[in-house]
This record gives structure tokens, sequence and C-alpha cells, in this order.
């Protein structure tokens, strides 16, 4: 009876997979389709008062911006990582990162997956000294919004600014789109750093880590605390991003133009500073600004009560704040920091 119940429900899966592949293709082509109409019709008017350069965005464009991030979406609600709400969001965020650049995408698609890899790894461990666990990192809009606000803001003023290209980092010839291109590589390099120093590093390092304002030994689980093994993962989480920026600019960049711009092989060793730096942002919030306590049943809780023993931190973010915040300094500082050091690094 089991068998006939396994295969029944085998079945199933492959009839709604079916049915989603239809919807989907029946949704993505007239919604592209609309969109690139709406497109060549803002682009005449604009011709009409005197915009000659609007750009005109191909239906294909279109119709990938809209068909990429459906199965996604899909499957990140299928596998926990995302619920209900945060899927919604990450069609919004998956449809603005495809319009603008395809890099973006590669780069997006990388931290997810790599990052739901990390969250489904040895959940038996992390239930055992998390009280607020979820099987899977279950992510709600607020925390897609956290982590992908701000690379979805600068993805949409690069498609805004440059339009819908793919181009190589060159800070003289091509100023804007190259800090905005790093910007986004920032802000996914220092969340996919994060994620794999907390998802990770907290089951693979065998003793507690560190608090990271005093060095003292705090429980696993901790906000604030760090570890070599947790360090060293948040730049190998980052590098991963530069790499996938990288090879993702090799092959989508116009040749002619790739063959005057400056070497990009700097993309990943920007991507790896940005998991590092992005961490240790993030652990250092998180030990002043992220309440601590832990429980009788030797849990860590983010909630102060009677009962509650207080590790450290105060009361004042929450880790979504501390993601957002994190996001925002490395979207920012990284483009800074490689338009002065590009020639050199």
């Amino acid at each position: 009876m089991e068998i006939k119940k396994n295969d029944m429900e085998d079945k199933k899966g492959i009839q709604n997979n079916h049915v989603f592949s239809v919807l989907s293709i029946a949704i993505a082509i007239p919604l592209s389709m609309s969109f690139w109409i709406i497109n060549i019709i803002y682009s005449k008017l604009f011709q009409s008062e005197g915009f000659d350069d609007f750009p005109v965005i191909s239906p294909g464009r279109w119709l990938a911006s809209c068909l990429i991030p459906i199965p996604i979406a899909v499957y990140g609600y299928k596998r926990r990582t995302l619920n209900l709400s945060g899927a919604l969001l990450a069609l919004v965020v998956g449809f603005i990162l495809v319009l603008s650049n395809y890099c973006f995408v590669i780069i997006l698609l990388t931290f997810f997956f790599t990052s739901s890899k990390a969250s489904h790894f040895r959940p038996h461990l992390k239930r055992k000294f998390e009280e607020d666990f979820k099987e899977g990192g279950e992510r709600t809009w607020v925390q897609v919004l956290c982590n992908g606000g701000m690379a979805t803001q600068l993805a949409l003023l690069y498609l805004i600014d440059v339009g819908s290209s793919e181009r190589p980092i060159d800070f003289i010839k091509d100023y804007r789109a190259s800090w905005l291109s790093m910007g986004v590589l920032g802000v996914l390099a220092c969340c996919n750093g994060d994620t794999w120093a907390s998802e990770l590093g907290t089951v693979l390092s065998k003793s507690d880590p560190y608090l990271i304002t005093t060095f003292k030994k705090v429980p696993k689980g901790t906000n604030g605390g760090v570890s070599l093994i947790g360090t060293v993962l948040s730049t190998v989480g980052g590098l991963v991003i530069g790499i996938a920026h990288y090879l993702s600019i090799l092959y989508f960049a116009d040749t002619n133009i790739l063959t005057y711009a400056p070497p990009q092989w700097p993309i990943i060793i920007y991507g790896g500073i940005s998991g590092l730096i992005g961490s240790g942002i993030d652990s250092l919030m998180g030990a002043t600004m992220q309440y601590s306590g832990v429980d009788k049943a030797g849990k860590i809780v983010s909630h102060s009560s009677m009962s509650i023993k207080h590790i450290s931190g105060k009361n004042i973010l929450d880790n979504n704040s501390v993601n957002l915040i994190s996001t925002i300094i490395m979207g920012l500082m990284i483009p800074t920091i490689s338009k002065q050091f590009w020639p050199i690094v």
C-alpha cells in the first residue's frame, strides 16, 4: 500500500509540473508581449518629445524576465526556502534583475541555490540551539526584501540609467554601469557570505564561537558569534558569487567591448571581500544591537524575560534590520573601493 501511495504522489507531482509548465508559458508570453508593446509606445512618445535614445527592450528579454523567475519562486516555495509571500516578492526581484542585466540574475541564482542548500544542511543540529528554527530557513517577503531589496534598487537604477545590457567593468569608459554592477555584486556576495557563515559555520565548527566584540566564547547561534571556519566560509561564499559574476560577464558581454576592457578577474576578489566584510559587519551589529539570550532548554533566543539569561547585545534591531543595513553598506562600499583600486587589484 505504501508503494502504491508513493507512486500516486509521484504521478501527481509530474502532473503538477506539467500544469505549471503550461501555465508559465501561457502567462509569460502575453505578459512579456504586453510589456514590449508598452515599451515601444513609450519610446515613440519620447522620440516625439526629442529623446532619440530611449531604449527599446527586445521581446526576448521581456519573455526571459517574465519566464525565468517563475520556476525559481516555485522551487523555493516547494523546498520551503520561501513562504508564499516570499515567493511572490522573489518574482518581482527576479523580474527586475533579469530585465536589467543577465549577469545580475546569474549571481542571484547562485546565491539562491547555494544558500538554499546551506539552509537545508544538517537541520537536526540547528534545531538543538535555535528556538525559532525553521525547516529550510523559510523566508518571508520581509526577509526577501531585506536581503535583495538593495540589489533590486541598484538593478532598477541600472535599467533606467544604462538600459538592458551586459557590460564589462570599466570605470574609465563606462563608469555608471560599472558602479551599479559592482554594487549588485557587493550586496549578493554579502548575503551569500553571511548565509554560508551562519548556516554552515555553526554546524561544521566543533567548538563554540567567539563574540566578535569581546572574543569570549559564546554558545552556538549567538548573534555576533564568529569562528575561524565561519570566517573562511563567508569569504568562500563571496568568492562563489564573484566567480559567477566573472563567468557571466565573459559569456554575455559583447566580445568587441570586452576585448578593450580592463581585466575582469578582480570581480572574483571583490566578491570574496564583500562576503568577508559583509559578514563581519553583520556580526558586529548582531553582537551590539541584537539581543541574544539562552533559555532554560539551552536554546538561543532573541527576546528578554525573567527566565532568559542575557548573553550579549541590546534589543535595538532584529535580524532582518541587520541584514538590510549590511547589504546597504556593502552595496555602497564595494563600488567605491573597486573604482579606486581596479587598475591595481
